[in-house]
C-alpha cells in the first residue's frame, strides 16, 4: 500500500486518535495560504484577504455558536483565509479515491485554521479520507480518548478527533451498492481559551460541523447519517 500524498496518511504531523487507521487518517500538514487576485466587472485586480472572521473561515462552515466555541478553543476570531478551491480539490480526491476501487484512499484538507500571527503549532487542520472497512469497530484508543454515538463511528482526544460515515450519492456511481467511505479528521492545539467544556466535545463539534457541510455539498442521502447537531454521548468509559 503506497503513502498518501497531499499531507494525509500515515506519519501524520497530529496525535493520532487511534492506532493503525487514525495514524493513516489524522494528516495535518504545513500551512497553504492562498493569496491571489480576481478580476472584478470593471476589470480591475481585487486582492483576496489575508485573514478573516470566524463565520468566514473554512468555507464558512462554523456560524453562531458554534463561532463562539471555536473562537474560545482557538484563542482567536481572526484565521487566515481559505481558498474556496481547497473544497473542490476535497471532492476530486474522494471521488479519485472511489473510482480507484481501493479500500482505502488519500483525501485532502479541506482548511487549516491557523490564528493571525500563528504559525504550525497553533493551527487546527480538517482533512477527508475514504477510510477502509476495517477501520470501523477497532475501538483502540490512546489515553484521553473516547468513543461518542454519532455515524458510523466517532471517537476524539483532547488535540484531536475522526468521524466516520457512508455516503450514497450520484456524485459516486455505484454507491447505492457500495456506499462511498468518508472519514473526517481533526488535529488542533490545545485549547488556547478558556476550557468551558470538554475539548474532546469541542474537537468532535468542529469535525462534526465540517463533515455535515461536506455531506451536503456531495449530496449524500441523508446527509451520510450524520445529524443536523453533534451527538456527544459517549459509548464507553474515558480511555485513562
Amino acid at each position: 500500500m503506497t503513502e498518501p500524498v497531499n499531507g494525509a496518511g500515515r506519519g501524520a504531523e497530529t496525535r493520532t486518535v487511534g492506532a493503525v487507521r487514525v495514524r493513516r487518517a489524522l494528516g495535518v500538514v504545513g500551512l497553504v495560504m492562498a493569496l491571489g487576485a480576481a478580476a472584478t466587472g470593471c476589470g480591475e485586480a481585487e486582492e483576496t484577504p489575508e485573514y478573516v472572521g470566524t463565520e468566514e473561515a473554512c468555507h464558512g462552515v462554523f456560524k453562531g455558536r458554534l463561532a463562539k466555541t471555536v473562537e474560545s478553543a482557538m484563542g482567536t476570531s481572526s484565521f487566515h483565509w481559505t481558498d474556496p478551491k481547497r473544497l473542490d480539490q476535497v471532492v476530486d480526491a474522494l471521488k479519485t479515491g472511489y473510482e480507484s476501487g481501493h479500500r482505502w484512499a488519500r483525501g485532502d484538507t479541506l482548511c487549516r485554521l491557523t490564528p493571525e500571527g500563528g504559525g504550525r503549532k497553533d493551527r487546527a487542520g480538517i482533512t477527508f479520507y475514504m477510510y477502509a472497512p476495517q477501520d470501523v469497530g477497532d475501538f483502540r484508543l490512546p489515553e484521553g480518548g473516547r468513543l461518542y454515538a454519532m455515524g458510523k463511528q466517532a471517537e476524539a482526544t483532547p488535540e484531536s478527533a475522526a468521524l466516520y460515515f457512508e455516503c450514497v450519492s450520484p456524485q459516486f456511481k455505484g454507491s447505492k451498492a457500495r456506499p462511498m467511505r468518508i472519514q473526517g479528521s481533526l488535529g488542533r492545539p490545545e485549547d488556547r481559551g478558556q476550557r468551558a467544556s470538554d475539548p474532546r466535545e469541542v474537537s468532535l463539534t468542529m469535525l462534526h460541523a465540517a463533515s455535515l457541510f461536506l455531506a451536503k455539498k456531495l449530496q449524500c442521502e441523508n446527509n451520510g447519517g450524520l445529524p443536523e447537531k453533534p451527538v456527544l454521548t459517549p459509548k464507553q468509559p474515558l480511555r485513562q
